[in-house]
């Protein structure tokens, strides 16, 4: 789960770490009253969506007076900013951050992430603050330092030194950085964090070490035991179908594709994409029903599949290890019959009771397509759209 900008940044301060003063407004109207808040002539307005590069968008200004906030806050209200993370629809700015100017000496990178390839906890640190990361990593990697650490109660001083090794502070400075690393650490391991990221991480003029970003990402399986951070869920910069998802316990994320996917296992789920691509075609989503589901969970999947309007057809591909396929098959037949399906569907059944699962939908005077195995699905139903 993903939270914004001023919500980050108020967790950083509550656990210690230097952070600008700012306030986050939802309407202009909020503006005059709030501002009295910051003790600053120089603000910085920032869209709040969840997707980086907003600066290059325009969702980010420096203004000089007050006036200049006003005029930036309303031109930024109801903005459609579109970052190379945001798609090429883009996201409305629906709340703002307006934060106290920073006079900027140097700028760097850290973060903090679960580094799930080798079991350990992963800090990255550069010399390249208010990069792209991604791109800093391409372009010069031997500026990229990770430092990767046992999972303790505590982050030890030894750690601390080689995360910071890059960056040359003065003793000051590494005073403060560690007591932000110490932050940091204890944020991922308190609040079942899986990413925080700090970019740019600055030293300003007057020497002090200040988050000028700060981006928060946290594990979804988790979430229940955090209702303090569930309660920072945005659903407005969620995707609606994948919030639907979420009410049926269904592993959704929709992508551009015009070929939907119902698969149980995400390993299954990956494979059935990766064939539809061979074939030519894009997958609409990646739907992964789980290992037990449900007839009503099944029926709840197949019509959110079809509430994608690119969908032009339907790839079923169910091993039925604790899931049984004729349980599979009846609510595919329910949601079908109940949505009045008009695009191709194709399924492929295998495993527990698949013959029984075979009978039924044979038997329910759909036009559905069978399959013998996944390559044989894939084929028929990339002939179907075409």
């Amino acid at each position: 789960m993903n939270i914004h900008e001023h919500q980050a940044k108020k967790i950083l301060k509550d656990n210690g770490a230097p952070v600008s003063n700012g306030i986050v407004i939802f309407n202009v109207s909020e503006i005059e009253e709030k501002i009295k808040l910051l003790n600053s002539k120089n603000f910085v307005v920032k869209a709040q969506i969840h997707a980086g590069g907003r600066g290059k968008a325009g969702g980010v200004k420096l203004v000089k007076n007050f006036e200049e906030l006003k005029k930036e806050t309303q031109n930024m209200f109801g903005k459609i900013l579109k970052t190379h993370q945001t798609g090429p629809e883009g996201k409305e700015v629906k709340r703002i951050y307006i934060e106290e100017a920073s006079d900027i000496s140097k700028e760097f990178y850290l973060s903090c992430v679960v580094d799930r390839e080798s079991s350990k906890i992963a800090f990255i640190s550069s010399t390249e603050g208010g990069m792209d990361i991604e791109k800093v990593a391409s372009e010069n990697p031997e500026k990229i330092h990770t430092t990767k650490i046992d999972y303790k109660k505590d982050i030890e001083e030894s750690d601390m030194d080689k995360i910071i090794k890059p960056f040359n502070f003065t003793n000051a400075q590494k005073t403060q950085s560690k007591n932000l690393i110490k932050s940091i650490y204890k944020i991922l391991i308190e609040k079942d964090a899986i990413l925080i990221e700090i970019n740019p991480l600055i030293i300003t003029k007057d020497d002090k070490l200040i988050c000028l970003d700060a981006k928060m990402n946290f594990d979804d399986n988790a979430i229940f035991r955090r209702p303090e951070i569930l309660a920072l869920r945005d659903l407005n910069e969620e995707e609606p179908a994948e919030i639907e998802a979420s009410k049926h316990d269904l592993a959704y994320i929709k992508l551009n594709g015009s070929i939907g996917c119902m698969v149980n296992g995400a390993g299954l789920a990956m494979a059935t994409m990766d064939i539809i691509k061979l074939y030519g075609q894009e997958p609409a989503n990646f739907l992964d029903v789980g290992g037990g589901a449900s007839k009503e969970k099944v029926a709840a999947a197949f019509k959110l599949i079809l509430s994608d309007k690119n969908v032009k057809g339907i790839l079923i591909n169910i091993f039925g290890g604790i899931m049984r396929c004729d349980v599979l098959a009846q609510g595919v037949v329910d949601a079908a019959k109940e949505t009045n399906l008009t695009v191709p569907l194709v399924v492929r059944l295998a495993g527990t009771n698949f013959k029984e699962g075979k009978n039924i939908l044979d038997k329910s005077g759909l036009k559905i397509l069978s399959a013998d195995d996944l390559n044989d699905a894939a084929k028929k139903i990339v002939e179907a759209i075409r």
